[in-house]
């Protein structure tokens, strides 16, 4: 069978969900399309318009193939994210937002349920961010949803089963702070079956393995070829870190930037992770741990930029020593208890976007440096386009700073499920003419927030 060249993409983010046409041979994204990941108010609670979605995909599987060729299938989600399947395969009911604070209600149940961080590498999070606690609430919201979950399936498994009618569950998005699995032992915890649903998790696949062809019904409804294969698929920000895990040695990081900002480190120096800063253990797609932190960083860039852009005045910012200290989304991160301020506020949008920006990379530099990162960052994502941010990390990080060559890496990583031996591109971003200030103002930065403390 010939390789595949042109796979189509399922990427769900939790602000936009999209579908990319990338091609392997190019190594980029050839047609994208995108709609926003809208969260339905309810009744019963919260939840994320699967059958919309799943009417664009299959609208745009089609086009796609018909412009293209379409020879694969693979698909990377957000995490923190499963979908609860009955025993015909329909929804046992609604997939929570993990934004909701329904499962806030529960804490202290689910807390004297969970297993520890030292099992599981999963910290205890707000909201539904541990996917456990999303379960454990809506188990006490509906009495009889335990009696018609049949299976639970990580949500890119979800796609992988509409598509194929394969059942699985992946390890990345299990290892993404969901208190289900252990991944230093590779194996569920022992949560579900505290929860009384033993038994009905998905079998756990690799990211990479094939996990059906798609359905004679899917195949008649998109034009595809019935062979098609389907990657069981892999959590975005492990998609994002997949490309640079190929044909590199000797450590080096990856700070994956969309509405989170994740820093992973591989192959670092041997440190304490502390789950009150937002540290954890992700799972990568090889199934091997990978220590990680992060904040929201995407959403606190929207939040204080309001739209706003043009060029950044870094000159204004140094001279009056204009910093945003964290944290603009409170709760997450290596700073959750700060409340966000200016020491100095902005005059002008060229000061706030260069002062945001230096704010994006010092919380990046403070993630990389709380989980033993060393030699380079490799950044991807939209931060890669913002040269104030990369210049500041630059200056910060004595193994320099590369940008991954695509835009968007999860697209890129979850293609490359289907192309095991090739590598993405960097480029050197250049050590700023500035950096010595750039450093100066950093140690400003971490003065202020030593004071804001006491």
């Amino acid at each position: 069978m010939t390789a595949p060249r042109h796979i189509a993409v399922i990427d769900v983010g939790k602000t936009n969900a999209k579908l990319a046409l990338v091609d392997l041979d190019r190594l980029e994204e050839i047609a994208v399309v995108t709609r926003p990941n809208t969260v339905i108010p309810g009744p019963p609670w919260p939840s994320f318009d699967l059958d919309g979605h799943w009417a664009f995909f299959l609208h745009h599987l089609a086009a796609f193939h018909a412009e293209h060729g379409v020879d694969a299938i693979s698909v990377t989600t957000h995490g923190a994210a499963a979908v609860l399947l009955d025993a015909q395969g329909a929804l046992a009911a609604p997939m929570l937002d993990y934004e909701h604070d329904g499962p806030e209600q529960s804490a202290a149940g689910y807390d004297a349920l969970r297993p520890s961080f030292a099992e599981t590498g999963s910290p205890r999070l707000p909201l539904g961010l541990n996917l456990g606690a999303q379960l454990h609430w809506q188990l006490a919201q509906d009495p009889t949803l335990a009696q018609r979950v049949a299976q639970i399936v990580t949500y890119p498994q979800y796609w992988g089963f509409r598509l194929t009618g394969a059942l699985a569950s992946d390890m990345s998005s299990l290892g993404c702070h969901t208190d289900l699995w252990l991944p230093r032992e590779a194996r569920a915890s022992a949560l579900l079956g505290r929860l009384g649903l033993g038994g009905r998790l998905a079998p756990p696949r690799k990211a990479s393995d094939v996990l059906g062809t798609i359905t004679p019904q899917i195949a008649a409804q998109t034009g595809l070829p019935q062979h098609t294969p389907v990657a069981c698929g892999i959590h975005d920000s492990n998609a994002s870190l997949l490309p640079h895990l190929i044909g590199r040695s000797g450590p080096f990081s990856v700070v994956s930037t969309g509405t989170w900002v994740i820093a992973m480190a591989v192959g670092g120096a041997q440190t304490t992770l502390d789950p009150a800063r937002d540290t954890l253990i992700n799972v990568n797609a090889f199934g091997a741990p990978v220590p990680s932190a992060r904040f929201m960083g995407g959403r606190e860039h929207a939040l204080i930029s309001e739209g706003r852009s043009g060029p950044p005045c870094p000159a204004e910012v140094l001279a009056n020593r204009i910093h945003l200290l964290p944290a603009v989304v409170p709760g997450c991160g290596p700073f959750p208890d700060r409340q966000h301020r200016w020491t100095v506020p902005p005059t002008n949008d060229g000061a706030l976007l260069c002062a945001l920006a230096w704010y994006m990379a010092l919380m990046s530099d403070a993630c990389l440096s709380l989980i033993g990162a060393e030699g380079p960052v490799i950044v991807e994502g939209p931060a890669a386009r913002n040269d104030a941010l990369l210049d500041m990390l630059a200056a910060l990080r004595p193994g320099g700073v590369e940008i991954a060559s695509s835009a968007t890496g999860t697209s890129i990583g979850a293609a490359l499920l289907f192309a095991p031996d090739m590598r993405a591109s960097t480029q050197t971003h250049p050590l700023p003419a500035n950096a010595e200030a750039l450093r100066a103002h950093a140690r400003d930065w971490q003065n202020a927030l030593e004071l804001a403390e006491t």
